[in-house]
């Protein structure tokens, strides 16, 4: 159980579908009261979860004589320093913060922002499917990070079960996958359904700015993004035909 106050309803539920030994919740949930006698009476045993957090990639500067070097990239000249208004591209190779490439990056933290807000409106709205499933989208955005800034190639995403062929094809024929037509959003729709177009929006603004940056170049992280907005654009078509309150998968 994933969720940030645990109640003897949730369980009662949950030993009605036979998770009865033990509970498992994130760490830092609340148990109420009767939450506890429940789990004593029944002699059930308490787990707590450790949340894992991703950490950001860092790049490796050499030393000479003790000190740092730093190469610019416009002229190769080194440097024992790195100015404010400038950054690593990679390594110890360093560009202003202007450069495409670093907006690029900019993007993709934002994006990994935004998925973050909608995982707390879909698991405010205990919708905890949904919130696991977006935390696959993060999880894929902060990959693309890693991969730009240690200049790995981007694998072909797998998200929800599905690898990125299904992921287009199930984006493209949303009623025979999903069971809902192609639908423009609309503020009647509800907060989720309206937060997950944002988001499926955001990608796109973040794939253009990756075409800008790498002119032509990186396909590998251009068709990972386009898989990404897919993704997000199932994940609204999933809210839309109730699949996370149990409707047609």
């Amino acid at each position: 159980m994933k969720t940030a106050l645990l109640t003897d309803t949730d369980l009662r539920a949950a030993w009605a579908k036979g998770e009865r030994s033990i509970c498992t919740v994130a760490e830092g949930t609340i148990l109420t009261p009767t939450a506890r006698d429940f789990i004593r009476e029944h002699r059930m045993e308490l787990r707590f979860e450790t949340v894992t957090y991703h950490s950001m990639p860092m790049a490796a500067v050499p030393k000479k004589d003790g000190k740092a070097v730093y190469v610019e990239g416009k002229t190769g000249r080194e440097m024992n320093e790195k100015p404010e208004n400038m950054t690593h591209l990679h390594g110890n190779v360093l560009v202003e913060k202007t450069h495409p490439r670093i907006a690029f990056r900019g993007k993709l933290d934002s994006l990994a922002a935004d998925i973050l807000c909608v995982q707390v409106t879909a698991h405010e709205a205990g919708q905890q499917k949904l919130t696991e499933e977006l935390e696959e989208l993060r999880g894929a955005v902060l990959t693309l990070l890693s991969d730009e800034v240690l200049e790995k190639d981007a694998e072909p995403l797998c998200l929800f079960g599905m690898d990125s062929e299904t992921i287009r094809y199930t984006s493209h024929h949303v009623k025979e996958t999903i069971g809902v037509e192609h639908l423009m959003p609309q503020w009647q729709m509800g907060r989720l359904p309206v937060e997950l177009n944002r988001l499926r929006t955001r990608i796109r603004e973040t794939e253009l700015c990756a075409a800008m940056a790498f002119d032509g170049g990186h396909t590998d992280i251009i068709e990972a993004l386009n898989r990404l907005s897919s993704a997000a654009y199932i994940l609204y078509c999933r809210t839309l035909a109730g699949y996370y309150d149990g409707g047609k998968p």
